[in-house]
């Protein structure tokens, strides 16, 4: 009687993970940017409030890798890191309404995402979102704590004002906010200090302009001086540039937040 024999199956294969830039690949493209880079690739960025601490404080001065969220063409999607946005980037943007003026924050809300705060809380289609960046300063605020819910307390601008009803108007479904494709929601780590998407709007996608690659230098001032580069601000750093330098700080790489386990 023949017999046969049968090979063992063998385990399928792992799909293989994601290529992720090691810390040697970033520094390499930081230091080309930093020896080739102009306003096309790079761009200067200082953080002029507190709206992002402690991630980035007021004083800290970027880079910003306008390459990171650039379409790719057929050549250089081969030889350039482009990739997607994310949640948990760090994102820079022109402002929707103030376009002249490019603002800094987290992007905590993806197209299609179903978004509420709870007692401060960020639930994401469902979930709470675990971010340990995050600082509250503030007593509670009933829109900015458990928004969407009632109305924005506080209002900069007519336009910004303008854009925030529309939104909730437009695109929040049963308490939540439901993210439009072509958008995203952007908060700042300082949570109860933050003029943010509650209060603006949704970033559109073509507004968003990089990301903050490594803070080049950090420089402990105040809000005034970093808007202006005033008078004040030349005569600070004449007399204390080596005691107010944070140079715990100077070439510190900066990386998003992605570590989340949502359903």
């Amino acid at each position: 009687m023949a017999t046969t024999t049968t090979k063992p199956a063998q385990p399928a294969t792992p799909p293989a993970e994601p290529a992720q830039r090691n810390s040697i690949a970033e520094w390499t493209i930081t230091i080309l940017i930093l020896l080739f880079g102009t306003s096309t690739i790079a761009q200067p960025f200082v953080i002029p409030t507190s709206s992002m601490h402690n991630t980035l404080l007021t004083g800290d001065h970027l880079i910003v890798d306008k390459l990171a969220y650039a379409p790719p063409d057929a050549f250089s999607k081969h030889v350039l890191p482009y990739e997607e946005v994310q949640r948990g980037d760090i994102i820079v943007f022109r402002h929707p309404t103030l376009l002249n003026e490019n603002y800094v924050k987290r992007c905590i809300g993806m197209p299609g995402d179903h978004i509420k705060l709870a007692a401060k809380q960020v639930f994401i289609n469902g979930q709470p979102l675990n971010e340990p960046y995050v600082i509250h300063q503030n007593d509670f605020s009933m829109y900015r704590d458990n928004f969407p819910q009632g109305e924005p307390e506080y209002t900069q601008d007519p336009k910004m004002a303008e854009r925030a009803y529309q939104m909730l108007h437009d695109d929040v479904v049963n308490g939540e906010l439901v993210v439009p494709e072509g958008n995203y929601f952007a908060m700042g780590d300082n949570r109860d200090d933050s003029l943010d998407s509650r209060y603006w709007g949704l970033v559109p996608r073509d507004n968003i302009e990089g990301k903050p690659l490594i803070i080049w230098w950090s420089y402990d001032a105040p809000t005034e001086d970093l808007k202006d580069y005033n008078l004040h601000h030349f005569l600070d750093l004449a007399t204390h540039f080596f005691t107010k330098t944070r140079w715990n700080r100077t070439l510190r790489l900066i990386h998003g937040y992605h570590d989340y386990s949502l359903n």
